[in-house]
């Protein structure tokens, strides 16, 4: 019976992404729907990185913080971009298991990452606005670069461990994944071993993760406090206008990024396109 599983787990060396299944019409619409996002993340990120650049006023934290925000995104779109397009010109693409593997890595890498970025880019905004006098202090130099280092750690980290749970999987003949490009979600669904583990590891990272956000809580909270505080109408909202983009982005990224992993068993595959839409595309355009 071992040596029968065995050679059954070995069949499986590559997998088909089925992408978006609609009309042909619908596909090229989103073919092109996708297309413009990424020219319009590409330009943002570009034209921020120039600005910043040119400009030594925008030679802040809050400003450095964004550059390497730029950096990521303009990294991690076209990793999360090209299996989008191909799935939807295509009716179906194979990937090898490694490239797959290595496809998951790179995502839960930026993805990860970014999720620390956000949470010091809020520690950041809390510090100016509450802490305005020991701001330079607590925002140095050397401590941006350690919390930009120390955020794509973490991330590495994350994407190192989820990638070696989900991909110790074993499959034993279905290799057909519901989603435009390799995810947890959709690998545990096809795996033909018991997955409970792979769940709750998943959830446990996954809530580790979103527990960054009682930082982003904490810090808007005060944030709100010494906002309200300031007598001058249009001084508090030109104080409250440095974090309402910042706000918007945590907003959909945490809700995005908890209802597709924060749960145990995989929700359908229709919403979990839709989802990783979000937070792969249209969250990276809002960044800025």
């Amino acid at each position: 019976m071992m040596s029968k599983l065995n050679r059954n787990y070995s069949e499986v060396t590559e997998f088909i992404l089925l992408g978006f299944r609609t009309s042909p019409e619908v596909q090229i619409l989103l073919f092109f729907l996708f297309l413009l996002i990424y020219v319009v993340i590409v330009l943002r990120n570009h034209s921020m990185l120039v600005v910043i650049e040119i400009d030594s006023r925008l030679h802040t934290p809050m400003y450095f913080f964004l550059r390497n925000l730029s950096y990521l995104d303009l990294s991690a779109t076209p990793q999360s971009l090209l299996p989008k397009l191909t799935t939807v010109l295509s009716k179906e693409k194979k990937i090898s298991h490694n490239d797959c593997a290595t496809q998951f890595f790179l995502f839960a890498l930026f993805v990860g990452t970014e999720d620390f970025f956000l949470t010091v880019m809020a520690y950041d905004r809390f510090s100016a606005i509450c802490s305005p006098f020991l701001y330079t202090v607590r925002m140095s130099q050397q401590a941006c670069l350690c919390l930009v280092v120390g955020s794509s750690i973490c991330g590495c980290i994350n994407s190192m461990i989820q990638t070696g749970f989900t991909f110790s999987l074993h499959f034993c003949g279905e290799n057909r994944l519901e989603h435009s490009f390799c995810d947890v979600p959709v690998m545990i669904k096809i795996s033909c071993i018991d997955t409970l583990v792979n769940e709750i590891v998943l959830f446990i990272l996954s809530a580790l993760i979103i527990t960054t956000t009682t930082v982003i809580l904490v810090s808007y909270t005060h944030i709100l406090s010494t906002v309200l505080k300031i007598p001058s109408t249009h001084g508090r909202c030109k104080t409250f206008s440095t974090c309402s983009s910042h706000i918007t982005v945590v907003s959909l990224f945490y809700g995005t990024v908890f209802f597709m992993y924060a749960q145990t068993g995989p929700i359908s595959s229709p919403k979990s396109k839709v989802i990783a839409v979000f937070y792969t595309l249209v969250i990276p355009m809002l960044n800025l």
